[in-house]
């Protein structure tokens, strides 16, 4: 927040008046006295008001609040923003809401991961410790996450019919970690990452320990199912 100069008819007049336009607390301004005020001759002769130049003390969810209503400005679109911050975890959670969000989310949630990068800067520019940033909206990143979740298994199962590797599209380190996760406990396939950032992309391939065993199995189903 930039500096505001406030007057009074003392030093301590000057304060109180910035405290009642900056809606806070002694304990949360920073000032400097540019007039200490002349009470003048005889009470009124040459008399001059105390001034001050005065800020509230720099706050990271002040900031961050201020930088997303600058943002937000600056892109034309009008976006209420909550923040929810846990200190004990240091986790930031952002979510917005609003009437363009299919804007804010971008392809596949590109737009929205530029915009959790960006606001982590912002964060963590003068943080003392790493502050981890999550950032949503229309609960976009959960349903994502179910869509990845299906996707890995249609695809182990495709896999496991035609016994060749599948390769998906690049994905950003979450989405490839849903990949992961959502087979990591799958018998017959693996996966692994292969190319460089942002190209990186997630392939599954058959396990090889358990192709024979696997193909036993299916085979043995598929009869069954077909007789």
């Amino acid at each position: 927040m930039d500096y505001i100069e406030i007057s009074g008819k003392s030093v301590d007049d000057a304060i109180t008046n910035a405290l009642l336009k900056l809606e806070t607390t002694s304990d949360q301004i920073e000032y400097e006295v540019i007039e200490k005020g002349s009470s003048g001759f005889l009470g009124f002769i040459g008399k001059q008001d105390a001034v001050i130049k005065v800020r509230k003390k720099s706050n990271f969810l002040d900031d961050t609040y201020e930088f997303l209503d600058k943002l937000f400005t600056a892109m034309n679109m009008k976006v209420a923003s909550k923040i929810d911050y846990n200190e004990e975890s240091r986790i930031m959670n952002i979510d917005f809401s609003g009437e363009e969000m299919g804007i804010l989310i971008g392809k596949r949630g590109q737009t929205l991961d530029s915009l959790q990068y960006l606001i982590s800067l912002v964060v963590n520019k003068e943080s003392d410790s790493y502050i981890k940033v999550k950032v949503d909206t229309e609960d976009y990143r959960e349903r994502r996450k179910k869509t990845l979740e299906n996707l890995a298994k249609n695809l182990s199962y495709k896999v496991k019919r035609t016994r060749r590797p599948v390769t998906l599209e690049p994905m950003n380190p979450y989405e490839r970690r849903i990949i992961h996760s959502a087979l990591q406990n799958d018998r017959y396939v693996e996966t692994h990452s292969e190319g460089d950032e942002p190209y990186r992309k997630v392939v599954i391939t058959l396990k090889k320990r358990e192709n024979r065993e696997y193909h036993k199995d299916y085979d043995k189903s598929y009869k069954v199912e077909n007789d």
